[in-house]
């Protein structure tokens, strides 16, 4: 577990260096308390997650090992109410959780980076050999793309990391069907997560047989609402592209 953290906080400096990050102190207070409500009711190991903003106008978010979570700006401005975002950041969360992002760094290493630096992830890595390895890691693309059952897996595990923080899970169903609606509307602005995540259709079909018919707990918030405006104030996001 030391490696995994050392190795994602070695990742999340190396994505940072290209990455465009929203450094609006309202808005990133905003996403990180809704990220810390969900990270206190995931389950097994306590990792020390952290929570950024992507300016990108594409839908999508990312999680690295050991914690760091990614959401693009445009998956909070496609959000139409709170239960909807924290449905995007729980489903980030379950991936760390169920050490799926740990499993994907292990595959990278010995697919993509080469079996002589496995060693160094299992107990032998100082500081530099953490930063070869976190470099590489993101360079390859390959925290970016998890298995069909990793993504159910973390779909059935964030709508209950949800309904346990007291928001309503049917907000991860409802933002399935808004990217639906998007790639109808706006195909660009869905085209990255249509390139490393199942599609809406397969994930709502799952979800609606796990989350529970009756609604209970929050669906949106005072606090969102101003979010998004306040984000409606500020320039343009980039495009990723």
């Amino acid at each position: 577990m030391a490696d995994e953290i050392a190795i994602g906080k070695q990742a999340q400096a190396e994505v940072r260096k290209t990455t465009p990050e929203l450094k609006d102190a309202a808005v990133q207070a905003y996403i990180s308390r809704i990220g810390r409500r969900l990270a206190g009711q995931a389950r097994g190991t306590r990792y020390p997650y952290s929570f950024s903003i992507a300016n990108y106008r594409e839908i999508n978010a990312f999680a690295l090992p050991g914690g760091p979570i990614w959401v693009n700006r445009g998956a909070i401005e496609a959000a139409k109410n709170e239960s909807q975002l924290a449905g995007v950041v729980a489903h980030e969360i379950a991936h760390i959780a169920q050490r799926h992002s740990a499993r994907q760094l292990s595959n990278a290493m010995v697919t993509n980076l080469g079996l002589t630096l496995l060693g160094a992830l299992l107990g032998n890595s100082g500081g530099a050999n953490a930063a070869n390895i976190a470099a590489r890691y993101v360079a390859s693309g390959a925290f970016l793309k998890f298995s069909r059952d990793d993504e159910r897996e973390a779909d059935r595990v964030g709508a209950a990391i949800m309904a346990r923080a007291g928001w309503d899970a049917h907000g991860m169903i409802e933002l399935m069907q808004t990217i639906r609606e998007q790639q109808r509307r706006d195909p660009s602005s869905v085209e990255v997560f249509f390139s490393n995540h199942p599609s809406p259709g397969d994930r709502i079909g799952e979800l609606n047989r796990v989350v529970s018919k009756r609604r209970t707990g929050t669906r949106d918030s005072a606090a969102f609402q101003s979010t998004r405006a306040r984000l409606k104030q500020l320039p343009p996001a980039r495009s990723m592209k």
